[in-house]
């Protein structure tokens, strides 16, 4: 099969969500010509010749607990203005095909399988998913609803790493872009050291924690204490109702406050504090407060504020990151990339600044160049 015939597969954990939907559709409007790929990186110069999968020649499909078939779900984010009016229209026969390929999900109540049973299940689903297709290989990302980071005395595995030991048992690059347990589970670290495939870090960075990335290094470049960093998230949608539950919003809080210490050294005072606004919809608002130094022991005070849209920050990263992973097993890479650190507030070591991230991504741009 040559590299103009080969196609890839994408299998989203999530697929009828708003992320999954999003990057679907967006995906058959860039490709055919509709829309720029706006907010994609690898679309850019630097990426031009590194050998990565054409969006045309992407196959979607995906794992879900939910029914709403993927047409419908899009007519649902064009009212609620996440996607362009008219587009669930234009690439209806895309997503048609997509929904055709998302297989029942789990647990669900009252399901008596076992974890292995569980695993098993996923993983037929994605290798007869990359077999019919004749597909090179399936990168499978995880862009499902935060849930709860599991307790010590759990005996079961969460959701997110049924999913993950799926991925591997399936010969599959796998990306979890949620704050979600995935492989970062001890029991899986014995299959996460011997798979011999590339994966990528946890909980993707799009919008306040991609602020913080970006400001928490110029206080430290221009020695400026920072004293308190304090910040609100009003939203709606799927998102705001899970993250209503104090433990999932826990486990997504994790990574925004990571971010800061990593980069200032230590955590300064102040919490995120994350409110279900279902008004809102798939529309966000994050606020943040900053008191910090200056000389002279002089008090100062920086206060961001970031409207938005999570789902259409995060789809072209998740596009990104799957033709990144294609493209590094294709090639071979095996174990976590560092490389992709730049789109994670939880990534797989390297720097924590997004510059110095942005540089590391771009050397590994130039490595793939160089392999072709």
């Amino acid at each position: 099969m040559t590299a103009h015939a080969a196609r890839t597969g994408v299998w989203f954990i999530g697929a009828r969500g708003s992320v999954a939907t999003t990057a679907t559709a967006g995906c058959a409007a860039v490709a055919a010509g509709l829309h720029p790929p706006t907010g994609m990186v690898t679309e850019t110069p630097p990426f031009h010749g590194a050998g990565l999968p054409p969006l045309t020649s992407l196959v979607f499909g995906g794992h879900d607990t939910l029914d709403c078939p993927l047409p419908k779900r899009a007519e649902a984010l064009a009212a609620g203005g996440v996607l362009p009016h008219g587009l669930p229209s234009a690439v209806r026969s895309e997503l048609t095909a997509a929904d055709e390929e998302i297989r029942s999900g789990g647990p669900l109540p009252g399901d008596t399988r076992t974890d292995e049973e569980l695993v098993a299940s996923f993983a037929t689903d994605i290798q007869d998913f990359t077999r019919r297709h004749g597909l090179a290989r399936t990168v499978v990302i995880n862009v499902a609803s935060t849930e709860p980071a599991p307790g010590e005395d759990d005996s079961r595995l969460p959701a997110s790493s049924l999913y993950a030991a799926a991925a591997l048992r399936a010969g599959c690059p796998y990306a979890n872009f949620t704050p979600s347990t995935g492989l970062r589970s001890p029991h899986l670290r014995e299959a996460v050291d011997s798979c011999a495939l590339p994966h990528a870090g946890r909980d993707g960075k799009t919008g306040q924690t991609l602020l913080r990335s970006v400001l928490a290094p110029m206080f430290v470049q221009r020695a400026l204490p920072v004293r308190a960093w304090s910040g609100t998230n009003l939203l709606g949608g799927g998102d705001g109702a899970a993250l209503a539950d104090p433990a999932a919003a826990a486990a997504k809080n994790a990574g925004k406050e990571r971010v800061l210490a990593d980069t200032l050294g230590s955590a300064p005072e102040g919490e995120v504090h994350i409110d279900d606004v279902p008004a809102m919809g798939d529309w966000k608002t994050a606020w943040d407060h900053i008191a910090f130094d200056g000389f002279l022991g002089s008090r100062m005070i920086l206060q961001t504020i970031w409207q938005g849209c999570d789902s259409a920050l995060a789809a072209p990263l998740v596009l990104d990151l799957a033709r990144l992973l294609a493209r590094a097993h294709e090639l071979g890479l095996t174990g976590p990339r560092p490389e992709l650190g730049f789109y994670f507030k939880d990534p797989d070591g390297g720097p924590a600044g997004l510059p110095e991230q942005y540089q590391e991504l771009l050397a590994f741009a130039e490595r793939l160049r160089a392999a072709r």
